[in-house]
């Protein structure tokens, strides 16, 4: 980078690159990266996230990080709220549970109730 025009380009094409898109009525996953978040594989999560909504091309989404999510036994957390705003928590989400995620509940509607944070038993 040899100029401040330099860097703005590359944070523009860096923010173009990530497909966080922020649409209205559209569906909103947050991802809990608080410190047992990310020691429990959040990172990972959410780039799972990223790479297979991208991979789908869905474009009605916004997927972003958020702080701690309360619940540090269940991590990694991941909220999906959909256009309605009804939010669904899931816990103990890894990177094998994000496609289904994606497919089930994202696409088809159908929320994953065995994932849920409601449904664990202690």
């Amino acid at each position: 980078m040899k100029s401040l025009e330099d860097l703005k380009k590359l944070r523009e094409k860096s923010i173009q690159s990530m497909n966080m898109r922020y649409v209205e009525n559209g569906v909103r996953v947050q991802v809990g990266m608080g410190t047992c978040g990310i020691a429990a594989g959040a990172r990972a999560v959410l780039n799972k996230f990223l790479e297979e909504i991208n991979a789908r091309e869905i474009t009605n989404i916004t997927v972003t990080q958020v702080g701690c999510m309360g619940e540090c036994a269940f991590e990694p957390i991941v909220e999906v709220v959909d256009a309605n705003g009804d939010s669904s928590i899931y816990c103990l989400v890894d990177e094998r549970k994000v496609p289904e995620i994606i497919e089930e509940h994202i696409v088809n509607g159908v929320r994953l109730d065995r994932y849920l944070l409601s449904g664990v038993k202690r």
